[in-house]
Parts: C-alpha cells; sequence; structure tokens
C-alpha cells in the first residue's frame, strides 16, 4: 500500500467514517457453499491479541499497509471464497474499495472475529475476553458469522469465564442464523508462555467441548488444526469443520499434502489460512493462495466421486 493510499484511508475515516458502515451494509453477502463446494477463508485477526509473529521475525505482521496490500492480493485470487478479520482491518478493507471503486468484499464471506482479549504472551491470556465484534453488530453490520477462539486449560481458572462467554456468542449467533465459528484448544502453560496440546486425543477432547456449547450447534462450525491421525480426530464431531493452516515449516509440500488428506475427510468444508498463504517463506501470495485452492479443488472432485460411488 503506498502512503498516498494509506494518507485517502485515514482521511475517509476521519472526515466520512459513516461511508463505511454503509458500504459493509450494502455489499452483496456471499455464499456457504463456496465455489468448489467447499470454502477457502483468509484469516488476518493475529495483530488484535498482539501476535504479529511470522518465523524468526516477531514483527512480520506490524506493517498494516504491507499487510492489506497481501489481504487483498489473496482476496482477489480465483476460489477464494471470504475473510476473518477484526473489525478494523475489514473496515481497511471497505475504505480501499471506496476510494478506489473495487469492492473486493462484495460477495465474499465475512467472519467477523469476537474475542481479542487474550494478548499474547500476557499473564491474563487464557482470560480470553471478548473485545471485538458482538453478535448484534455482526448482523447489523451484515457479515455472515463470529469466530471465537476457546483454549481450555483444566489449571487455569480464567477458562470458565472464556467457556461461558464463548457459548452465550454461539447462542446468540445461532439465534440470528450467523456462524459461529469455534476455534478449540487444549491449552497449558510452559514457564509463562501457553502451548496448545496438538496431539491427537487433546484435539478430540477439544472438539467434543466446542461442540456442546450454545442452546444450539445448528450454525456451528469447528475451526480445527491438522495433525497426527485426523481421521480419527474428525470422527469425534459431525459438524461442518474448516482446516486451520497455522505456520509452515522448511517444506511447503508437505504442509500441502497434510492439509490435502484432511480435505478428504467427510466433515472437512474447507480451509481457513492465515500466515502461511499471507507470508509463505517464498513471498508469493497469489502462488501460496492457488496451491491451496487447487487442493481443495481435488477433494472436492474426490468427495463428489466418493458420494456417486456410495449411491
Amino acid at each position: 500500500m503506498s502512503d498516498e493510499r494509506a494518507r485517502r484511508v485515514a482521511q475517509l475515516r476521519w472526515q466520512r467514517p459513516e461511508a463505511i458502515a454503509e458500504a459493509a451494509r450494502l455489499r452483496p453477502r456471499g455464499t456457504r457453499a463456496g465455489r468448489a463446494g467447499m470454502v477457502v477463508i483468509i484469516a488476518a485477526d493475529h495483530p488484535a491479541r498482539g501476535a504479529l509473529r511470522v518465523g524468526s521475525d516477531p514483527l512480520a505482521m506490524a506493517d498494516r499497509a504491507e499487510l492489506v496490500d497481501r489481504v487483498l492480493v489473496a482476496l482477489r485470487r480465483p476460489g477464494v471464497d471470504g475473510l476473518l478479520a477484526t473489525a478494523d482491518l475489514i473496515e481497511d478493507l471497505f475504505a480501499v474499495g471506496l476510494l478506489e471503486q473495487d469492492p473486493v468484499l462484495d460477495g465474499k464471506l465475512l467472519i467477523g472475529s469476537m474475542n481479542r482479549g487474550g494478548l499474547a504472551g500476557s499473564v491474563f491470556e487464557l482470560d480470553d475476553r471478548f473485545t471485538g465484534y458482538t453478535p448484534s453488530a455482526i448482523a447489523e453490520l451484515g457479515l455472515d458469522g463470529g469466530k471465537m477462539l476457546l483454549r481450555i486449560d483444566p489449571d487455569d481458572p480464567a477458562t470458565a469465564s472464556t467457556l461461558e462467554a464463548c457459548s452465550r456468542a454461539v447462542s446468540e449467533l445461532a439465534a440470528r442464523r450467523l456462524i459461529a465459528m469455534v476455534e478449540p484448544f487444549m491449552a497449558h502453560r510452559v514457564g509463562t508462555r501457553v502451548r496448545n496440546d496438538l496431539s491427537p486425543e487433546a484435539v478430540i477432547r477439544s472438539l467434543a467441548v466446542a461442540s456442546g456449547l450454545g442452546a444450539t450447534s445448528a450454525y456451528t462450525w469447528l475451526k480445527v488444526p491438522v495433525v497426527e491421525d485426523m481421521d480419527r480426530v474428525m470422527r469425534s464431531s459431525m459438524l461442518p469443520a474448516v482446516i486451520l493452516g497455522g505456520e509452515v515449516g522448511p517444506d511447503p509440500g508437505a504442509a500441502l499434502a497434510r492439509w490435502g488428506a484432511a480435505l478428504r475427510l467427510p466433515t472437512v468444508c474447507g480451509a481457513v489460512m492465515g500466515r502461511s498463504l499471507l507470508y509463505p517463506a517464498d513471498g508469493d501470495v497469489a502462488g501460496a493462495v492457488d496451491a491451496v485452492v487447487e487442493r481443495i479443488r481435488l477433494a472436492s472432485e474426490h468427495g463428489a466421486a466418493a458420494g456417486a460411488a456410495g449411491r
């Protein structure tokens, strides 16, 4: 993003802030079906929790102009269905669309990130309060759903309040027929740092808890990490699930293969990818997105063929 674009976005926010909300309410909504029968959603809600690191760079996501540029590249690729982000980033993109007459968010699924209060590295990290979107704001602005992070540490009393808040949010979103995307982890502290337990048994337990939140699960989607023994993991719930990417190691091909295998499982309906696509090691955002979209296409074709064979 050029300095001139950033200046114009700030001026629009300063002089006509109501224009952004109006653009949000008037935009054409997205579809839950996705272009290939599965959804591909770009996630960019990390900065609001103070999680700016990518790889060895602790401030990789700190440059907002660069982040917006990368998100725009990703959203414009064929096969990308939506965005998961906090209000500030979604509104930056609406502002860019107004200023440049490029409504990049039209027809996209927009998932508002809700609980960002568990700041990365803080002593209160697991007291993950809802400091972002509310269900009523998501409905008023015409977004398609809300996402919540649920880290469960049996040894931390703060987990109870986060569980209660997530349960309430699931119920309130469902009452408005909006997606409630829940990202659960069993977690524990190692020294002062929170670590997610990515063993199959821990992920199964977290999905069991998340599936039962709220007065109804009719609109609940699960956001699930790709771990070992995914077939057994995904048998723990019959709710729609999207896989999350996380950071990619030195072998992107191996990560793509793991994602591809997970996408073929019966309850997996797509992928929500963040830093792995926005900050790939080779810097090619478009190429990283296209590779995942191709995996989605192949998985969708595999699912259609399996369904036809079953009939």
